[in-house]
């Protein structure tokens, strides 16, 4: 058996444990550079609002309705979901992370502890909300594909916990739902399907198996009947916590890492275009080394305005090669930088940018280059001043130890300030968890 547990509204949520007076009231959270639609309460939903509505087209229906408006504030939202996490390894022997809002449970022998999955589940979702103040769904079924599904029926109920224990009860649940709800069939397969005649999900399960695998993708058509027929097939990937408390995501292998914004308004000077750069590259360099990797190849990316009417490409994109892998910021940051500088052009205003890292490997283990016998023993050297770097930047404050290239803008009292290619955020929460200066205040 496996549980999935979503986190319901899940941005909205984050917000409204800092803010319960907005319980009730509609509240949405925008996207980056407070472009569109991200995250909607249940209120919100039921004003018409989309998801992925452009913010400056909606806005004078949220200021009709009131609606209370939040950029998005991804560290809270991090931590928030780490919190969760850390309540449901409580409740099973592992936990595949699927999402900042959706984790697997693994009930596999459950059945000898907890008698009663169902009150089971209902314990979890009570004891999140308790520890963290997040309102979550729980379905709970034999196999992953079904706990999916179970947990989308649980959100039209009122315990919020649907559990699909016996052949009966998962296929009176694939009768009710539409094929397009089951997990693994998109739109495109979706349609499909409902011209062939197969409009909900028994009516998919009722197929024969090799009926699948020759309109479904092959292999993936057969797992998928084998997980609607109550037979696991899809992989576990557990997530783990390090010595230091650090939640690592049982995902797959990466095979490339990003980091991209949209500026705040457009930019073409040099100088900002550059801290801009080198900041995306420090992040990005971050994840490597969270993730125990480093990277052959730095991508850089620039953008001119998309819905400009000018012909060519919005698009443009430098490749800066390695002669051998790395994870020092410095290194990637100087990469980044002459990738930029093949790429600016002068005069143009750029709207967005950002550095992709690929030709991943585990770092530790580099493919040294034939003719640079200096690199083998920089190595430790690099890696010890980056485990330096990131012990004291996770002790004192993200970016407080950063590169001089990566700038450290201040207002005229000499206060840190947001850079001036930052991104729009003007209806930002404080970082309530993760920052001092956003604790609560108690009187």
């Amino acid at each position: 058996m496996f549980a999935l547990v979503d986190c319901n509204n899940f941005y909205v949520s984050c917000e409204r444990v800092f803010a319960p007076h907005l319980n009730g009231r509609p509240v949405v959270v925008l996207s980056n550079n407070d472009g569109c639609l991200i995250s909607r309460s249940n209120e919100a939903k039921a004003l018409g609002l989309k998801m992925g509505e452009p913010y400056h087209l909606v806005r004078p229906l949220l200021e009709q309705h009131e609606v209370r408006v939040f950029s998005s504030n991804y560290a809270l939202y991090g931590d928030m979901s780490r919190r969760v996490v850390q309540v449901l390894s409580q409740f099973a022997a592992g936990v595949e992370v699927y999402s900042i809002d959706e984790a697997f449970l693994d009930f596999r022998g459950m059945n000898f502890i907890a008698k009663d999955l169902l009150e089971y589940g209902r314990k979890v979702k009570d004891t999140i909300l308790r520890d963290t103040a997040i309102p979550t769904c729980v379905g709970i079924a034999p196999t992953k594909t079904l706990a999916k599904l179970a947990n989308r029926l649980a959100g039209k109920t009122t315990n919020k916990v649907v559990c699909l224990e016996t052949e009966a009860q998962w296929q009176d649940a694939l009768a009710q739902a539409p094929v397009d709800l089951i997990w693994g069939v998109g739109r495109r397969y979706a349609r499909k399907l409902q011209e062939m005649g197969v409009v909900t999900g028994a009516d998919l399960a009722a197929k024969p198996e090799h009926w699948l695998r020759r309109n479904l993708g092959g292999v993936v058509g057969q797992r998928l009947w084998r997980e609607l027929h109550g037979q696991p097939c899809l992989e576990w990937n557990p997530a783990e916590w390090d010595d230091d408390d650090h939640l690592s995501h049982g995902t797959p292998s990466r095979h490339s890492v990003t980091c991209t914004r949209s500026f705040g308004r457009p930019q073409h000077d040099p100088a900002m275009l550059s801290e801009a750069m080198a900041m995306f590259a420090t992040k990005a360099a971050e994840k490597l080394r969270r993730h125990g990797l480093a990277a052959h190849v730095v991508t850089v990316i620039l953008g001119t305005d998309k819905y400009a009417p000018v012909a060519g490409p919005k698009t443009h994109t430098a490749v800066v090669s390695l002669t051998t892998s790395s994870n020092d910021t410095a290194l990637l940051a100087q990469a980044a930088l002459r990738g930029l500088h093949q790429l600016r052009k002068t005069g143009v205003a750029y709207h967005r940018a950002g550095v992709l890292f690929s030709g991943l490997e585990p770092e530790g283990q580099p493919q040294l280059n034939l003719f640079s016998a200096i690199a083998a023993t920089d190595q430790p050297r690099s890696q010890q001043l980056m485990t330096t770097l990131d012990a004291l930047n996770a002790r004192f404050g993200r970016q407080l130890v950063r590169l001089a290239a990566a700038g450290v803008p201040k207002d005229r009292r000499g206060k840190p300030q947001e850079p001036a290619w930052a991104g729009r955020s003007a209806h930002r929460s404080p970082l309530y968890t993760t920052s001092w200066d956003g604790l609560w205040q108690v009187s």
